[in-house]
C-alpha cells in the first residue's frame, strides 16, 4: 500500500502536462489550418476607356493629312547693321565748347553735332591768308612780266618763271582752302571754332564726348550714328537644326513688343563657329525696319524648310489639354470612347490643329472633346 502512493502522486502531477502536450501536437499537426485563403481574381480595368449612355450625341470627325514645309522657330535680338554704323570724327584737335546732340537722338545728314575750339583752325586761316597774299603778288608780277616781254624788255625765260610762280601760288591757295573745308570751316568766313556735322542720317547709338572735354584729331569718335533703315536679327540655332537654315532663304520675324506684326527678312549669314557651351550658331537675318524696330528688342524668327512633310490635322475642338498634355477621344467597341494622348503643333487655317504624333490620318476622333469630358465627369 505504501509503494502505490508515490506512483499515484506522480500520475496526478504529470497528467496536466501530458494533456497540454497532446493538445499542442493536435493544433500544429493540421495542414488545412495553415493553408492560405483561396485567391480572388479581379478583372483588369482600362482607365483610358469611358462608357457613355448615348454615344451618338458626340459626332465624330476624321483626321486628315496636310502637306507643308517644316518650320523652325528660334529667338533672337535686334542689332544694328555694322556696315551702316558711321563714326563722327574731327580732323581738328581742341576743346569742346558746345554739344548740339545727345545719345539716342535721331539726326539728319549735315546737322550740327559738336563745336570745337581749335588752334588748328587759326593756323589754317593764317596759312590761307598768306597763300592768298602770295598769289596776289605772283599774279601782279606775271602781268608786269607779260607787258615787259611784249616790249622786249625781258626774255621768254623770265616770263615762264613768272607764270610758274603764279601757278604754284594758285595751288597753295586751293590747298589751304581745302584744308579749312576739311576742318569744317568756310575759307571766306574766318572762325576759330570747328563745327562737326552728321555725315549721314540716323540715330546716335554711341557718345564718347562731354562738354569741355578734349578731342584729339582722328584719335577718338565723339559720336557713332547708325542707319537703322535696315537692321539685323541675330538668332541662336542649335547644331541639330542647322540643316533647316540656308543663306538666301527668307524668314518671318515677329517682335515680342508687336506680336501681330510679321516682317519678312533674308538670311545673310550663318555663323562658321559654334558656341562650345550650348552648341548653337549665330544666324543673321537682314530686315528692313518698318520704323518701330529698336535695338535690343527680342524677336522670334520662323524658318521654313524647302522640303514638304505630311502632318495629321484635326479640328482644334477635338484636342483636349489636361495637365500640360494633349488628348483626343477615339471610338472604342461597346459604346465606349478611348482617351488617346497626342502631341500637338501649330494652329492651321480654318481653326485646324496640327498633330505631330499619336494620331494617323483617317482615324476617327470626337469632334468636341470638351463636351465629352464634361459628360464623363458627370
Amino acid at each position: 500500500m505504501k509503494t502505490q502512493r508515490p506512483k499515484i502522486g506522480f500520475l496526478l502531477i504529470f497528467t496536466p502536462a501530458l494533456l497540454l502536450l497532446s493538445g499542442c501536437n493536435s493544433a500544429h499537426g493540421d495542414p488545412r489550418a495553415e493553408a492560405p485563403p483561396p485567391a480572388t481574381v479581379v478583372a483588369d480595368t482600362d482607365v483610358s476607356l469611358f462608357a457613355v449612355d448615348h454615344p451618338e450625341q458626340f459626332p465624330l470627325t476624321a483626321a486628315v493629312a496636310y502637306s507643308a514645309a517644316p518650320k523652325l522657330v528660334v529667338t533672337g535680338t535686334v542689332n544694328p547693321d555694322i556696315s551702316r554704323n558711321v563714326p563722327v570724327i574731327s580732323l581738328a584737335t581742341g576743346r569742346v565748347v558746345a554739344i548740339h546732340a545727345r545719345l539716342g537722338d535721331t539726326v539728319r545728314k549735315g546737322q550740327l553735332l559738336l563745336s570745337i575750339r581749335s588752334d588748328d583752325v587759326a593756323g589754317g586761316f593764317s596759312d590761307y591768308r598768306k597763300a592768298v597774299a602770295d598769289e596776289t603778288l605772283a599774279r601782279t608780277q606775271l602781268e608786269r612780266s607779260k607787258e615787259l616781254y611784249e616790249h622786249g624788255a625781258i626774255s621768254m625765260n623770265d616770263l615762264q618763271v613768272a607764270q610758274d610762280t603764279e601757278d604754284k601760288a594758285k595751288v597753295d591757295v586751293e590747298t589751304m582752302a581745302e584744308h579749312l573745308r576739311l576742318l569744317g570751316n568756310d575759307p571766306d568766313k574766318p572762325n576759330g571754332v570747328v563745327e562737326v556735322t552728321a555725315p549721314i542720317a540716323g540715330v546716335i547709338t554711341d557718345q564718347q564726348v562731354t562738354n569741355a572735354a578734349g578731342v584729339q584729331a582722328l584719335g577718338s569718335n565723339p559720336f557713332t550714328i547708325s542707319d537703322l533703315s535696315y537692321v539685323w536679327v541675330v538668332c541662336d540655332v542649335y547644331e541639330n537644326d542647322l540643316a533647316n537654315v540656308r543663306v538666301g532663304e527668307t524668314a518671318d520675324i515677329r517682335l515680342n513688343a508687336y506680336p501681330d506684326m510679321v516682317i519678312t527678312g533674308r538670311i545673310s549669314n550663318v555663323g562658321a563657329v559654334l558656341d562650345p557651351t550650348i552648341r548653337t550658331a549665330k544666324v543673321r537675318v537682314e530686315v528692313r525696319n518698318p520704323g518701330n524696330m529698336r535695338l535690343g528688342m527680342f524677336a522670334t524668327a520662323t524658318f521654313t524648310g524647302l522640303r514638304k512633310e505630311t502632318f495629321t490635322v484635326v479640328p482644334a475642338s477635338a484636342v483636349l489639354h489636361i495637365h500640360d498634355r494633349d488628348w483626343v477621344y477615339v471610338p472604342a467597341p461597346g459604346q465606349k470612347f478611348r482617351r488617346l494622348e497626342v502631341v500637338s503643333g501649330d494652329v492651321m487655317p480654318k481653326n485646324m490643329l496640327e498633330i505631330k504624333s499619336g494620331l494617323a490620318p483617317g482615324q476617327q476622333v470626337v469632334a468636341n472633346a470638351l463636351m465629352l469630358e464634361h459628360t464623363i465627369e458627370q
